[in-house]
């Protein structure tokens, strides 16, 4: 309202805005400025503020918001506030590099990150998160912990003196409050602005005391109650000066008094002090700092000690007492107090590391007692389980410390079953027929110590699935395997003598999955007669046992024979074909393998043992390789490379695939079942084996039927990857293995094998891929002869038609290799009529009968096919319009145009061919068991038995021309 209408109205906000009555002006005001303000201008009170100002005070805003958000551990609250205090900060970049970084959001940062830190170690806590706030938590941890390497300096400093930083901080808010109202100070000629008021000082300590909020007690005790509460009144009021004109000068004296204390800097013997504290306070959420400070204000306050306690569940406070003074320990009250010990075992807020030093001080009690080794083995059961028991979650792997610890209680407890013969444990002893005491009878404990010894290797496999394959915390991880393979050598000692053939089955295999992987290089060394270069690597191996070949033959043949479960039985001879297949024992692996018949019902199996299976597969294609088996190692590795997914399938890694495949519980899954890094098998060794193989069977077979149209692929990665070379634009050198393969194919395809050779063995490919196999050499020096006797097939293949006659002699000094070789590739070729020609004995040369047909020849024939497709889509189409459905497939009863199968795809497979009671095949032709344009007994393009397109058992064409002979001859 304006001041005009001020001593006339008597609405109800005026008389609330003041106690006071409302009176004239003085004199002394200057009306002229008065009568030249709005009511707008009136209403805003108008602050000038320096850009520094503003810039810092949206800074500490949104510092307030986030430190609100930590409170309640809103993280999605806490990440957007972050994201947008970064924004601003980046704004303020020019004010910033003149003042420096501002000390509160040093603090903010050291303090955000630690909060962070502490939620993150924290895993109960982190468990009870919504989705949106453990996700965000992570975002914003990873986003902090790089925002702060630009500040580690600062930040370092910041935690070296958090105190002096704290302090420093409100110094400068407070000089810069001052500074600000210093710049606001304007005045006028004939008068004093409003703001003018704010920088009257009081007259005296005892005025000033009136208006300041002190500690208790030390007020001014002699005001009056009216008076006090004037005060307060004017203080919530002090800032809206809407009608501070239109009241007498002495009430805005009192008024600018009370709003200036407000501004004014503190004696900083009277209120600093209190502020301090309450900045320590804030403080006191600091981690590190908790201790320090609590004493220190405990100690200024006069009052009791502070207790630190932890966040989320409330903790158990009182621990069970051990025993009484004066009770009398024996076993009954021992085994009582174990039963109120694990009475809290999984039970929520149960201090799970507190009840573990609960169970080591009772077993130290019964030992101190004498109470015999049946409670001591007891307690050790429950110790073991209780360390197994830490990590509430199935996916989560023990701590070094954890670990170490549970290793040392199963060593005690196999040194107790070892040195005392007269305990007997088991999973069928009833509890209430435990025997405890000491006496003549044996001691009897329910447990399983082969159940202790599995679960310890499962969290042995999951330490090293979530230790970095890379990093030195793996090699140390992985020198626990000693331990872990000694301690199952121990239990199998043990339960050979005393333990089920159901448990010495599964024990059995424990040792065996330790051992299967394991290239055994000692046995190796001396199958090779080589011995130690020093006598220390002498006498060691001669004092160490059985080769692992001995061990596994010895461990599984055991499995075969007693295991009554299918699963123990099919891993068992798994890990047996593997282990033969890595020491290059071919015929053994691939005749236990075709034994087995498992090839037949993996597919039922468990994922593990799918794993285990493929991984096999694998090791033999390889083993195959070595052994210069070409097509058995390509039969092999054909599944595991054609599907793209060998990674996955071998149980080395996942693939990235979309959500509606594999959800989130799927992939955790998934990880449980990945095998360690050091047991992997390298993919890309994997590839190049396959890929060399493929090129070594498919270049000769392409330039056998290089004008096949019905040619099939024998591979058809290798296929593809030859593509992707055909299609780069620029052709350079070859650097990755799979373009070396590809060039070598080209340089083979040629007949070129000098080239061939150059592109498959060379200094980086030995490298990459065949310097990893044992006998490094003897594998180069197969691939070598390989690559010769390939390549002269191939030359004889794609230039036959050339030659009217060639000498063996020439072939042999073109390829090098010796003449009976040469001999014996030219007669195989020529017995399985995929050379025509002869071997002329006397002159040693090879005479070619000229029976391929010419380049007309090949075009004619290309011709009809295309014909006969054309005919038969008519047919097709003819029909569908007559609406006869499937009449057209039922021409084979009448030896119409197209029988039972399509035009040039007459391959029937045995079976169908026996259940008609016809031959299996008839050699005929240029084509031989597929049945084509020469006839055949499927029938084509000359005919067969049921009628072709000129009729005739043997069909010929026009009953001449070309024979369907077995001789194949024109």
């Amino acid at each position: 309202m304006s001041r005009f209408f001020a001593t006339g109205s008597d609405s109800e906000s005026e008389e609330s805005s003041s106690a006071d009555e409302i009176t004239p002006k003085a004199a002394g005001t200057n009306f002229k400025q008065s009568l030249l303000l709005s009511d707008d201008e009136e209403d805003t009170k108008r602050i000038v503020r320096s850009a520094k100002d503003k810039r810092f005070e949206e800074l500490t805003n949104l510092i307030k918001t986030i430190r609100n958000a930590m409170k309640i551990r809103d993280m999605a609250k806490c990440l957007e506030e972050f994201e947008q205090l970064c924004r601003a900060f980046l704004k303020s970049k020019n004010i910033v590099d003149k003042e420096g970084v501002p000390s509160f959001y040093i603090r903010l940062l050291a303090d955000l990150e630690d909060y962070l830190n502490q939620l993150w170690e924290d895993k109960e806590g982190k468990k009870k998160m919504n989705k949106n706030n453990a996700k965000a938590l992570s975002t914003l941890r990873q986003k902090i912990r790089k925002y702060n390497r630009d500040y580690e300096t600062e930040i370092a400093s910041y935690k070296e003196n958090p105190l002096e930083s704290a302090d420093e901080e409100e110094e400068k808010e407070q000089e810069d409050s001052g500074s600000s109202s210093d710049s606001d100070e304007e005045a006028g000629e004939d008068g004093v602005s409003a703001k003018s008021f704010l920088k009257k000082k009081p007259e005296g300590p005892s005025e000033a005391s009136k208006f300041l909020k002190t500690a208790k007690g030390s007020g001014d005790e002699s005001s009056s109650s009216e008076e006090d509460d004037d005060d307060e009144d004017e203080e919530d009021w002090g800032p809206d000066t809407d009608e501070r004109d239109s009241e007498s000068s002495d009430d805005e004296e009192e008024k600018s008094k009370s709003l200036a204390t407000v501004f004014l800097k503190k004696a900083p013997g009277v209120d600093r002090a209190g502020d301090k504290k309450a900045g320590k306070k804030k403080k006191l959420k600091k981690k590190d700092r908790i201790g320090e400070e609590i004493e220190g204000e405990g100690e200024e306050e006069g009052g009791g000690g502070w207790e630190k306690v932890r966040g989320g569940v409330p903790l158990v406070k009182e621990k069970p007492k051990m025993f009484a003074k004066g009770t009398e320990i024996n076993t009954t009250v021992v085994v009582k107090k174990l039963n109120e010990i694990l009475q809290a075992r999984g039970k929520k807020g149960t201090d799970r590391a507190a009840q573990i030093e609960l169970l080591h001080a009772l077993a130290a009690i019964a030992a101190e007692h004498n109470l015999g080794h049946g409670i001591s083995v007891k307690i050790k059961f429950n110790i073991i389980a209780s360390l197994y028991d830490y990590n509430p979650n199935l996916a989560a792997f023990m701590k070094a410390d954890m670990w170490k610890k549970c290793l040392d209680c199963i060593d005690e407890l196999l040194d107790i079953l070892f040195e005392f013969n007269n305990i007997f444990i088991g999973e069928n002893i009833a509890e209430d027929s435990e025997n405890l005491n000491a006496g003549e009878q044996p001691f009897r404990v329910r447990g399983c110590v082969l159940t202790l010894v599995e679960r310890m290797d499962e969290e042995f496999t999951k330490i090293m699935q979530n230790t970095d394959p890379h990093s030195q915390e793996y090699v140390d991880n992985l020198k626990d395997e000693g331990r872990v393979c000694g301690i199952i050598d121990r239990l199998l000692t043990y339960l050979e003598n005393k333990g089920s053939t159901e448990e010495i089955c599964r024990v059995y295999l424990r040792r065996i999955m330790h051992t299967y992987y394991k290239f055994d290089y000692k046995a190796h060394r001396r199958s090779l007669g080589l011995q130690g270069e020093t006598k220390s690597e002498q006498d060691q191996e001669e004092s160490e046992g059985e080769d692992s070949a001995v061990i596994m033959d010895r461990l599984c043949k055991f499995i075969y024979a007693k295991d009554r479960t299918d699963r123990i039985r099919t891993c068992a001879i798994l890990c047996h074909i593997y282990h033969h297949a890595l020491h290059s024992r071919w015929y053994q692996a691939r005749d236990l393998m075709l034994m087995s018949h498992l090839q037949d019902n993996i597919q039922h199996a468990d994922p593990p043992v799918q794993i285990l299976y493929n991984r096999t597969m694998v090791q033999l294609g390889i083993c195959a390789f070595r052994q210069g088996m070409i097509k058995d190692a390509h039969n092999a590795l054909l599944d595991i490379q054609s599907s793209g997914r060998a990674k996955e399938l071998l149980g080395q890694g996942l693939l990235m695939r979309n959500m509606q495949e594999r959800n989130a519980e799927q992939e955790k899954i998934e990880k449980r079942r990945q095998v360690p890094f050091h047991m992997h098998i390298n993919l890309e060794l994997l590839e190049c084996v396959y890929l060399v193989s493929a090129m070594l069977l498919e270049i000769p077979y392409m330039a056998a039927h290089e004008f096949d149209a019905r040619r099939r692929m024998i591979s058809k990665q290798f296929h593809h990857q030859l593509r992707v070379g055909e299609r780069q634009p620029l052709l350079g050198p070859p650097e990755s293995m799979r373009e070396h393969v590809v060039a070598a194919s080209k340089a083979m395809k040629m007949g070129d094998w000098r080239t061939c050779h150059s592109f498959i063995i060379n200094e980086k490919m030995n490298s990459k891929v065949w310097d990893l196999f044992p006998e490094t050499q003897r594998v180069r020096e197969m691939l070598v002869r390989k690559i010769q006797e390939e390549s002269l097939r191939t030359f004889l293949f794609t230039y036959s038609s050339v030659y009217d006659s060639i000498s063996m002699q020439t072939l042999s000094e073109m390829f090098e290799l010796e003449i009976p070789t040469v001999h014996s590739i030219i007669s195989k070729m020529i017995i399985n009529e995929e050379l025509m020609a002869s071997l002329d004995q006397p002159t040693q040369t090879v005479v070619m009968h000229r029976t391929e047909p010419t380049s007309l020849q090949n075009m004619a024939l290309q011709l009809a096919e295309k014909l006969g497709s054309l005919v038969e889509n008519n047919e097709r189409v003819f029909d569908l319009k007559q609406g006869v459905y499937g009449g057209y497939f039922n021409r084979d009863q009448k030896g119409g145009y197209q029988q039972k199968q399509s035009y040039q795809r007459g391959m029937l497979t045995t079976k169908r061919m026996q259940s008609k009671g016809k031959e299996t095949y008839q050699k005929g032709g240029y084509q031989q068991k597929q049945g084509g344009y020469q006839g055949g007994y499927q029938g084509g393009y000359q005919g067969g038995y049921q009628g072709g397109y000129q009729g005739g058992y043997q069909g010929g064409y026009q009953r001449g021309g070309y024979r369907n002979q077995n001789q194949g001859n024109y």
